[in-house]
């Protein structure tokens, strides 16, 4: 096992971290990290769940003089978007994460880190393996698939759960207390393609977006970073009106719920129109970095002459109908909340864009705290596809967790914030999906709250994860335990 976080402390938490990123768990892959789980649980004889989901849930009593204390769910997900730079060698279904630390920062090398939300299961797991930290009865519950629709929770039974407190360990930002978060919905658009031959004396050229920083699709959407996908549909579609344009081939991002940061087009035009198609690609490299210069200074459009030969091109009515989604799909912010300033209250993001053998895909990730404006997204996305004849798939349907009045575990970590830093935390709401939304339904009367040490570019990666904020987190969760009787 690697030891690059050997000498962090807590120690305990960043060694049970370290386990988990040299285990492959991307959504959907998460057999062997499930099997870690119950391995953990089983050698420490304690009792275990894994259901047909993959989820897992540990249960351990609680230390002495808290035997009648009320049972607490701690949750978080074991598995992580997998997101690496185009120039990064790495299969994340059979390699480990390549870590390192720059200050107070742990970091993977050209892939995400995974601390989402795998410092959840670390913190759980280093409570579980103590003999020495106070709490009260423990239900460990750490689901499967958060990232790709929350598939873990939704098949969570609820039979098998106890608690009626519920610390949810998914947030990204030390002293904010998280109360309630956005539902979602994930939206498929298909587009058959029609082939042609290509014609004579065409250039094939690839064209590509870089740079940009990109981030998750809930958390940073408020950011106004550039969306790769939409930026290179906007170009092709304003170049189709002068002249013609041929397209083979286009593909952006990587995850649905990750703002797509790369994106390419294989695009052909006359050798006549070669030095002006040229020259307006330069062009639209100036208008997209000034555009993007406060938040994506670093975003390029590219040109290059295609390696390959190209036989096929999308039909006419194919490519038009194509560009005119990338156009006209919605995505980012749609409304802000007028009840808690600064609040995205609903979204969407067009996450990735595919050239399959007989059709082009664009995945859609749509987020709302609001039910129906999570679902006027969807009726617009719906009215596109039936304009343009394509084909409309939506599913991941999950609900939003709305807020608490009366909250006992909300005032015990206000208390215990106090009590350490002589000051409130902050509570609020996120534009994020989190699986108490789901938890909320299944679980009866429960009582939610959620937190986390500092994160950022979570979905990126430049995802990184705070070192003193993963210790202070920590203390903190601890003292909370510690005051639940």
């Amino acid at each position: 096992m690697s030891t690059v976080l050997n000498n962090l402390e807590p120690k305990a938490v960043f060694s049970f971290f370290e386990d988990l990123t040299q285990i492959p768990r991307c959504s959907g892959n998460e057999k062997r990290v499930s099997d870690y789980l119950v391995d953990f649980a089983r050698k420490r004889k304690l009792e275990v769940i894994q259901d047909e989901a993959l989820n897992v849930i540990i249960k351990k009593p609680g230390t002495k003089g808290y035997e009648n204390a009320p049972v607490v769910i701690l949750q978080g997900h074991m598995d992580m978007v997998c997101e690496k730079n185009n120039d990064t060698e790495h299969d994340f279904s059979s390699e480990p994460l390549k870590l390192r630390i720059e200050d107070d920062l742990v970091m993977a090398t050209g892939t995400t880190l995974g601390a989402d939300n795998g410092i959840a299961v670390a913190y759980a797991l280093a409570i579980l393996d103590s003999d020495t930290i106070s709490h009260p009865p423990l239900e460990v519950l750490i689901t499967t698939e958060e990232e790709t629709g929350m598939g873990g929770a939704n098949n969570l039974d609820p039979n098998n759960l106890k608690g009626k407190i519920l610390i949810n360990m998914d947030s990204e930002e030390e002293g904010t207390l998280l109360v309630s978060c956005a539902g979602g919905i994930k939206s498929r658009i298909s587009i058959p393609i029609e082939w042609d031959k290509p014609l004579e004396d065409l250039v094939q050229y690839e064209l590509r977006v870089r740079g940009l920083k990109g981030g998750h699709s809930g958390i940073d959407i408020n950011k106004e970073r550039g969306n790769s996908n939409k930026i290179l549909g906007r170009i092709i579609y304003n170049i189709s009106q002068n002249k013609p344009i041929y397209l083979a081939q286009i593909n952006g991002g990587a995850k649905m719920n990750a703002i797509p940061r790369e994106s390419d087009a294989v695009v052909l035009v006359s050798s006549k129109d070669k030095e002006s198609f040229e020259n307006e690609i330069k062009e639209w490299n100036k208008i997209i970095r000034h555009e993007l210069k406060a938040v994506d200074p670093d975003v390029t459009v590219e040109l290059n002459m295609s390696s390959s030969n190209y036989d096929r091109i999308f039909s006419k009515e194919t490519m038009e109908k194509v560009i005119t989604a990338l156009v006209l799909i919605p995505n980012g912010v749609q409304t802000m909340s007028m009840e808690i300033q600064g609040l995205v209250q609903s979204s969407t993001n067009l996450g990735v864009v595919t050239t399959k053998e007989n059709e082009v895909i664009l995945e859609n990730a749509i987020r709302s705290s609001v039910r129906t404006l999570k679902l006027d997204v969807v009726r617009k996305l719906e009215a596109l596809a039936k304009l343009i004849n394509a084909n409309i798939v939506n599913d991941g349907d999950y609900p939003a967790w709305e807020y608490r009045e009366d909250s006992y575990i909300r005032q015990v970590f206000v208390n215990c914030y106090k009590k350490i830093h002589g000051k409130e935390p902050k509570i609020t709401a996120i534009h994020a999906g989190l699986e108490c939304g789901l938890f909320d339904e299944k679980l009866d009367n429960v009582d939610m709250i959620s937190l986390g040490p500092n994160m950022s570019d979570v979905h990126t990666p430049n995802e990184r994860l705070s070192i003193s904020s993963t210790r202070r987190v920590w203390e903190y969760l601890l003292e909370v335990l510690k005051e639940i009787k």
